[in-house]
């Protein structure tokens, strides 16, 4: 199976963090989180991978051709205006000749839950897609897409549902594994009331006229919207690691207490008599003075960090 990911978006309600690097390009202890979704993916054999990009989005193709240790073949796909999935479905087509895994590049699941849908797509009920599926916080309705179940076959998907067309508590997540057939769809999706292209209508027809589109139902996921997503994240991938500190900077100065769980990037300067962490990640070529508290917090690349400052629960740039 070959892995598509749709990476193209700026993450406007991510500013400023995105000012100067894609939603994509956010870092998840030192990994792009694009990344991050890709490695769950890879844990399960697949090691093709189309990314669809923006076309000015340098930062990620030169991510993956020059830094990424990541084993696997990557080419990329690229969206010039952000018409929606089934768009960006669309521009990465004429890569695609097997099944495929379709996410987003923010969504993060377990390699577990990738699992379960790659096993299906390849069981003895021949698929043409599968859905991962997660209950649906009642105060998300109008925000996601809605499917209503026949058995373990998806009968029903609505992307943003108005409250009278929610019939079901289940929603879709943008994960998905496919046949190709769904991309004989997307030609006919028409513009949505807001000008997007929605895949839920190509999955809605290929229902409709083929069938066989299953439903997978996972425990959670992790997704990244806003500035507290990022840091729930990193806090996340900290707690993986323990007590055991990641850290790479090329000065700490005397009297600096360093409390994991924690992740330092290299080129990194830490002042004296600091006390940083737990649960902090700072990307690397930072600069912190003398005197300073950073807690439950992050420092993007290159920030600069005054004397006796105090960052908390904040991303700083």
């Amino acid at each position: 199976m070959q892995g598509v990911i749709l990476a193209a978006g700026k993450g406007s309600r991510l500013h400023p963090i995105t000012l100067d690097r894609s939603k994509a390009m956010l870092p998840i202890l030192g990994k792009p989180i694009v990344e991050r979704v890709m490695e769950s993916l890879v844990v399960n054999g697949i090691d093709d991978f189309i990314l669809v990009v923006s076309p000015t989005d340098r930062d990620i193709t030169r991510y993956f051709r020059r830094e990424s240790t990541l084993e696997a073949e990557i080419r990329f796909a690229y969206q010039p205006e952000r018409k929606g999935m089934a768009n960006a479905l669309g521009c990465a087509a004429p890569l695609i000749s097997e099944d495929f895994v379709l996410s987003a590049c923010d969504n993060l699941v377990s390699s577990a839950a990738v699992g379960r849908l790659v096993a299906f797509m390849q069981s003895d009920a021949r698929p043409n897609g599968a859905l991962a599926l997660l209950p649906m916080d009642p105060a998300r309705v109008g925000t996601m897409a809605i499917v209503q179940m026949d058995g373990q076959w998806v009968s029903r998907i609505v992307e943003k549902a108005r409250p009278e067309e929610v019939h079901s508590n289940i929603s879709s997540l943008p994960l998905y594994a496919f046949s190709r057939r769904i991309l004989d769809y997307l030609p006919e999706v028409q513009p949505s009331p807001r000008g997007e292209y929605e895949l839920q209508d190509a999955v809605q027809m290929l229902i409709e006229r083929e069938g066989r589109v299953g439903g997978i139902v996972i425990d959670s996921r992790l997704t990244l919207t806003n500035a507290a997503d990022l840091l729930a994240l990193n806090r996340e991938y900290l707690l993986r690691g323990g007590d055991r500190p990641q850290i790479a900077p090329m000065t700490v100065g005397p009297g600096t207490q360093l409390i994991t769980p924690l992740h330092i990037g290299t080129g990194t300067v830490v002042g004296k008599n600091c006390t940083i962490g737990p649960n902090v990640y700072i990307e690397r070529n930072c600069t912190l003075g003398d005197g300073v508290t950073v807690r439950d917090a992050i420092l993007l690349r290159g920030a600069r960090v005054a004397d006796g400052a105090t960052v908390v629960d904040e991303v700083a740039v």
